[in-house]
């Protein structure tokens, strides 16, 4: 394990697990309350980054959380990580479209579940409430997401078991389609936990391979499974506006949509966890001028 200087608030810890059995590497940083470090037993996200990314990244919603109470458990995923990005440049196309394939998107799923076996058998386990876990991630973090909480993928004719009982409930950032499948619906009906699907009218994802309009940030949220589901637009934007970077989408958009989408997912954790939807549909009251479209389920 590896300290992190504490902020105020919370703390950042580092980990380098290993999983065994399958020889791959999980890294991992987490954002633990000062109310768990004082015995509190506190709500959990685990967050998967998108392609290219690590653990370091989507830091704006990590600390946000943590300053509210909630553990922040952000995976890195070593096969489709910010190692893309490294080694010739003139292979880096092929980097990427190997990050893609099927088998990394198992992989990423199999490293959620790793980090949730780590961290809820490890010495920090009373420090997080079991019983409050959500799963979250942007691009393809977010069908990492999808998995976990109960896409079905079927392959022969059999369904490949990837669900997490554990997880209640689904933060999903610029969702890309499942490339290949002829029915998203098929594979996302499946799921009945809620859901919170956050994008822009810009949120166009262009990877080597890989070409995908806004409009399929759409289609995934209406083909999500389960009563419960939120869905916020915003105005222009961009696929990378909701990472780290600071000027994509325009630079005054760009921190106007990350404090909203912090108070948008505080609503969201709280309707799931405390019963309370009342600032679900206040959002907007205060975040209205950014958004071309917002639904949510109600009281």
């Amino acid at each position: 394990m590896i300290e992190v200087a504490p902020l105020a608030g919370f703390s950042t810890r580092d980990f380098d697990w290993v999983d065994a059995p399958r020889q791959r590497k999980v890294p991992v940083r987490l954002y633990l309350p000062d109310s768990a470090a004082a015995g509190k037993a506190v709500p959990l996200i685990v967050f998967s980054h998108g392609i290219g990314g690590s653990r370091q990244g989507y830091s704006y919603l990590g600390r946000f959380w943590a300053s509210r109470g909630y553990a922040s458990l952000h995976l890195q995923h070593v096969g489709s990580d910010r190692g893309v990005w490294q080694g010739n440049v003139f292979n880096v196309v092929g980097r990427l479209q190997a990050a893609a394939q099927e088998g990394e998107a198992l992989a990423r799923v199999h490293d959620l579940r790793f980090a949730l076996d780590q961290l809820l058998g490890g010495e920090l386990a009373a420090h997080i409430d079991a019983e409050r876990i959500v799963a979250a991630g942007h691009s393809y973090g977010a069908n990492t997401t999808l998995l976990a909480v109960g896409a079905r993928v079927e392959r022969d004719g059999q369904p490949i078991a990837l669900r997490d009982a554990r997880l209640k409930a689904a933060i999903v950032i610029s969702a890309p389609p499942f490339y290949g499948e002829s029915s998203v619906q098929r594979i996302l009906g499946a799921i009945e936990v809620p859901s919170l699907h956050v994008t822009a009218t810009d949120d166009v994802i262009r990877v080597p391979g890989y070409y995908s309009p806004a409009e399929d940030r759409l289609a995934v949220y209406e083909a999500t499974g389960g009563p419960r589901k939120t869905l916020a637009v915003f105005a222009g934007g961009s696929h990378s506006i909701f990472t780290d970077r600071g000027g994509t989408g325009g630079t005054v958009l760009n921190p106007q949509v990350k404090q909203a989408t912090q108070a948008l997912s505080l609503a969201f954790l709280r309707s799931v966890f405390d019963g309370d939807a009342a600032a679900l549909a206040q959002w907007p009251q205060q975040f209205g001028s950014l958004v071309s479209r917002y639904k949510h389920p109600g009281p």
